[in-house]
């Protein structure tokens, strides 16, 4: 069976990383019909458009889709691309990898991300010069679809269960609905779940991140708290994310486009390469998934490394080096 993959580099090292897994995906003895499209800044200085008509489309159709990053347009090409393949949860990782220089070595956690609603919604207003509002949208329906996705991946994957991240106490409404619903349809399946206020779980998983594991919260405390414990792994740079709908997905690296070393070919591909790592594990190549992860990993251990994780490789040094491991 044939699976197309929908490519999307974007803008700055997007397009240096996002070519780097596709070179890892190619070395596998899979068949991948790869399809590249385009979006970001680049792009819309020269069409008018972030994300043309076609490139969304690509995504709505492929079996997944590979996407690197985007700069200024971020909010207008990967809002609509998560739309595109019905993305309702936002997986991302946070692991420290043996060899890094990490904060907390000890770190290994999930955050399982509402990814369609709360201040992401799109809801703002400029009511007068001096006044400005924007609505929050939380609702049973989305809440439930996140938990039972949950509740299925902490069983699938052998977790103890997980914490339900939320601010209830003073969101009673919003965040009160996400919580209840939360819990019911853990209650419901048996999986056993603890209360984290968000403020609370900042400071916590700072000083101990061992007591955590999965980590189920509604988008913007998933976006911030993920970012939180990136810092403590070794940074953006090593931080995967899938964008899970029922029918397909979309995966990028956390990190954004780096102007600052964007055509220098000395770009960190590590999470952009495990995120193509959890494509093959999400379309059921869960050994070449293993395989890869392991690669990875290796790679970061003994390297070659590129500069920012205190290397002098390339993007193409680490490139090859992981392949030659698989």
């Amino acid at each position: 069976m044939t699976h197309q993959i929908a490519v999307i580099p974007g803008d700055g090292i997007g397009r240096e990383v996002t070519p780097a897994a596709v070179e890892v995906l190619e070395s596998l003895e899979i068949d991948f019909e790869f399809v590249e499209a385009d979006a970001g800044d680049a792009v819309q200085a020269e069409t008018g458009e972030a994300l043309p008509q076609e490139t969304y489309d690509l995504a709505a159709s492929a079996d997944a889709t590979l996407f690197g990053a985007a700069g200024d347009t971020a909010a207008d090409v990967i809002l609509p691309l998560r739309t595109a393949v019905d993305s309702f949860v936002n997986i991302r990782p946070a692991k420290a990898y043996p060899g890094i220089d990490a904060v907390r070595p000890e770190t290994d956690l999930v955050f399982l991300r509402e990814n369609t609603e709360g201040v992401y919604a799109g809801h703002e207003d400029r009511l007068t010069q001096d006044v400005s509002t924007l609505t929050r949208v939380v609702t049973e329906s989305a809440s439930e679809r996140l938990a039972e996705f949950a509740c299925e991946y902490v069983d699938g994957d052998d977790h103890d269960g997980f914490s339900i991240v939320h601010k209830a106490n003073v969101m009673r409404e919003t965040d009160g609905l996400f919580r209840d619903t939360v819990k019911s349809v853990a209650d419901e399946h048996g999986v056993e779940t603890e209360e984290v206020l968000m403020d609370a779980f900042a400071t916590r998983v700072c000083l101990d991140p061992e007591q955590f594991d999965v980590v189920v919260c509604p988008n913007l405390a998933g976006d911030v708290l993920s970012d939180l414990a990136a810092g403590l792994v070794g940074g953006l740079g090593l931080l995967p994310s899938a964008n899970v709908g029922p029918d397909r997905a979309l995966f990028e690296p956390v990190h954004g486009t780096a102007p600052d070393i964007a055509g220098q070919g000395i770009a960190n591909p590590a999470a952009t390469i495990i995120s193509a790592a959890m494509l093959l594990k999400y379309l059921g190549y869960d050994e070449a998934s293993a395989a890869v992860h392991d690669a990875v990993e290796a790679t970061l251990e003994n390297g070659p490394r590129t500069p920012d994780l205190g290397g002098d490789a390339t993007t193409a040094d680490v490139t090859a080096a992981i392949i030659d491991r698989l």
